[in-house]
């Protein structure tokens, strides 16, 4: 693991070294500048609030093609009624804020600080990052959030208040954006591997990277 100097944006090269764990790096900042070199070298920043800020670039990779996305028979009858309305960037802080207060059983805090919540929305004017709205009833009930790599969307987080929300503007977000080549999912989950989304080595992943630039 190794200990980031604040006074230079640099990272270890994720090909090179190849911790157990996937816990690359460790301290420096959150800058807008810090996280796009970050999400470009396949690395993300994941730790509590409070503590020392942690980099990871984990072996294997949970992503999804979208080619592989899984639409069970009840998820499209609920397509089919538009029970979800759906817009992007419209509401990024709202999204992000929601993502960071939804409660999450088995974890204790966040990693979505005050100051990595501002250095993402510098990447959203930029147009590096892009956050998906879920509407019912006019009350935004669902959503996720992502940073930009070329054609790789780095998914960060998502949020539910309502069941199937954030699953219908996933979906609705894949089915619109045929640009997309890959969906980095970072870490597993059920709900994810539902979709679609599937283990990849580390090597595998950083090749598709190296392609977007």
């Amino acid at each position: 693991m190794f200990l980031l100097d604040p006074e230079n944006i640099s990272f270890p090269d994720p090909e090179l070294f190849h911790p157990e764990s996937g816990l690359l790096a460790i301290g420096s900042d959150l800058s807008a500048k810090r996280l796009e070199l970050a999400y470009e070298n396949g690395i993300f920043p994941w730790f509590n609030e409070g503590e020392e800020i942690l980099w990871w670039c984990p072996d294997p990779r949970f992503v999804l093609f979208p080619e592989n996305l899984k639409i069970s028979k009840s998820m499209a009858k609920i397509l089919r009624r538009v029970e979800f309305q759906f817009n992007e960037n419209k509401c990024f802080r709202e999204v992000l804020l929601n993502c960071r207060n939804i409660n999450r059983p088995n974890q204790d805090g966040t990693w979505l600080t005050e100051n990595l919540m501002n250095s993402l929305e510098q990447l959203f004017f930029l147009n590096k990052a892009k956050s998906i709205e879920v509407w019912q009833n006019n009350e935004l009930v669902g959503g996720f959030y992502g940073v930009l790599v070329g054609n790789v969307f780095c998914g960060e987080s998502m949020f539910s208040k309502v069941s199937n929300a954030s699953k219908a503007g996933f979906i609705n977000f894949i089915k619109n954006h045929p640009e997309i080549e890959l969906i980095d999912c970072q870490i597993h989950s059920e709900h994810l591997e539902s979709l679609g989304a599937k283990m990849i080595s580390k090597a595998d992943y950083l090749k598709l990277l190296k392609k977007q630039k």
